[in-house]
């Protein structure tokens, strides 16, 4: 079998949950995972305890929401990727491939579709991006996390799987992730996040009312992203003493289970995880979208709020509402319970 995956952590984590699965229950079967040249996803495999007969790489970029020099740049890769995938598929031969969107995706599948190999794409958001659109029509099934994204795809397409997560996301527990963090559990914890690289709005919006959070007797999980690291990391040194409440990071990997555990209340981007990651802890958020991208960030937001689990809030508003909106769901226990709910 074949697993395609890359360009985010949203589209990587449900790849390994899959192949986590796949490894427990059907360790006879012998799995490819095929990431972009220069991508990410080799170090989160490596993190991962998984078991991989073949690793690949093949060239592939964005198309959407870039200029039109990377544009081109882009089709030039995806058409050598193809070639590598081509390649690729006709050696390995796999009996089913299975996909959960990047751009990597791309030439994986339309290899597969040539050589008559049968697919199977996860969608982790509701609304499918570009990528995930332009692969319809060479794709066998379509897996969704909610029935909502059915009305995206040709009638019988898709199956409803819910969101697939990792066995460290499925054993973690409040009080192990409260003794990770050397948390206080009389306190309550609010934990942020922008993804790997981070959300620097959300960073800078957080940092400025971290004292203010600490004196009302709020302990924070801060993770920025490998982007706005340094920075923050130098602003917490200059809070002095009395922040052994804030705690930040760079990025978290299986420990972010642990971090989701220990939580009451988040604050993050709207991203595809939090449509499986939030639930299953039955988190209440802030949900932020990113503005600067397609819409699925704020359909996948509106899901939530529309169900009572979350706030929603603009990227431009953090710097007046934030606070506000923390101390009101902070402040309200009875709201906070029902969210969880």
């Amino acid at each position: 079998m074949m697993i395609a995956a890359g360009g985010t952590g949203g589209h990587v984590y449900p790849a390994i949950a899959v192949a986590e699965a796949i490894n427990a229950h059907h360790p006879d079967v012998k799995l490819t995972f095929v990431g972009s040249v220069g991508g990410f996803e080799r170090p989160l495999l490596d993190e991962a305890d998984l078991k991989f007969d073949h690793y690949a790489e093949v060239y592939a970029g964005p198309l959407h929401g870039v200029g039109v020099l990377r544009a081109s740049v882009s089709a030039a890769k995806l058409i050598v990727g193809t070639m590598q995938a081509l390649w690729l598929v006709a050696r390995q031969r796999p009996r089913a491939l299975f996909l959960t969107g990047g751009w990597v995706g791309w030439p994986v599948a339309l290899a597969s579709w040539l050589l008559r190999v049968p697919s199977l794409i996860y969608l982790p958001d509701i609304e499918p991006g570009l990528a995930i659109k332009a692969l319809r029509p060479f794709v066998t099934r379509v897996a969704t996390t909610t029935d909502a994204s059915a009305v995206y795809f040709r009638p019988g397409q898709t199956v409803t799987t819910g969101y697939p997560l990792r066995r460290s996301m499925q054993t973690a527990t409040r009080a192990a992730g409260i003794a990770h963090f050397q948390l206080d559990p009389a306190k309550r914890t609010l934990l942020v996040f922008g993804g790997s690289r981070g959300a620097r709005s959300i960073n800078n919006a957080v940092i400025e009312i971290v004292p203010q959070l600490l004196a009302e007797g709020v302990q924070i999980i801060h993770l920025t992203g490998t982007l706005d690291w340094e920075q923050i990391a130098a602003r917490r040194e200059q809070l002095g003493d009395g922040c052994d409440d804030y705690h930040a990071f760079p990025y978290l990997h299986e420990d972010m289970a642990l971090a989701l555990a220990s939580a009451d209340l988040v604050v993050c981007r709207s991203g595809a995880s939090v449509l499986g990651e939030l639930p299953l802890f039955g988190l209440a958020s802030v949900l932020v979208p990113y503005p600067y991208a397609w819409r699925y960030q704020k359909v996948n937001a509106d899901y939530l709020v529309e169900r009572g689990a979350a706030v929603l809030m603009r990227d431009e508003a953090m710097p007046d509402e934030l606070l506000p909106a923390l101390r009101g769901l902070f402040g309200d226990p009875a709201r906070l319970a029902a969210m969880h709910d």
